[in-house]
């Protein structure tokens, strides 16, 4: 359990002895209702970015991950960002949210625009934002209200690998 006190948190990248830890904390966070979403079309596809990718560690304990995929929209170089998962006791201190731009800050770091699906009024407060998306094409359906991006004026075409 994550106190304020005692938050001895640390970030880094993922590596992949991490792999088992991440899927058990998405099965807790997210169920096996995740495996039909658009998102996951893309991670079926995508190529996927350790050098962008990052967890949180409470000592040996994960507490939260983002992960980071190569795609391209239309014709633009991209990276799509998820699943973002935080274990319930760290949500409320930040975990996400450091991850979400240690994340956003490597893919702009590497010259990517960043896309994602999820909700504005969260990732807003990052840069993200529904504007540049109107023409992104998802594979499989989406609201297009929850497609967001950052580092782009437009993106325009179906994302693909």
């Amino acid at each position: 359990m994550i106190a304020p006190a005692e938050q001895a948190l640390s970030y880094a990248l993922e590596h992949p002895a991490d792999a088992g830890a991440i899927e058990a904390l998405l099965d807790h966070a997210f169920g096996p209702g995740r495996f039909v979403k658009s998102s996951e079309r893309v991670r079926e596809f995508a190529r996927f970015r350790p050098d962008m990718s990052f967890c949180a560690w409470e000592g040996g304990r994960l507490v939260g991950s983002v992960r980071m995929w190569q795609v391209r929209v239309g014709d633009t170089p991209a990276v799509f960002l998820g699943p973002l998962a935080v274990q319930a006791a760290g949500r409320k201190f930040g975990v996400g949210g450091e991850l979400v731009q240690m994340a956003s800050a490597a893919a702009q770091a590497a010259g990517f625009p960043v896309l994602l699906v999820g909700d504005e009024p969260y990732f807003g407060r990052f840069g993200y934002s529904a504007a540049p998306c109107r023409g992104v094409v998802m594979p499989g359906p989406v609201d297009q209200r929850r497609v967001l991006a950052l580092g782009a004026d437009r993106l325009e075409g179906p994302v693909r690998a």
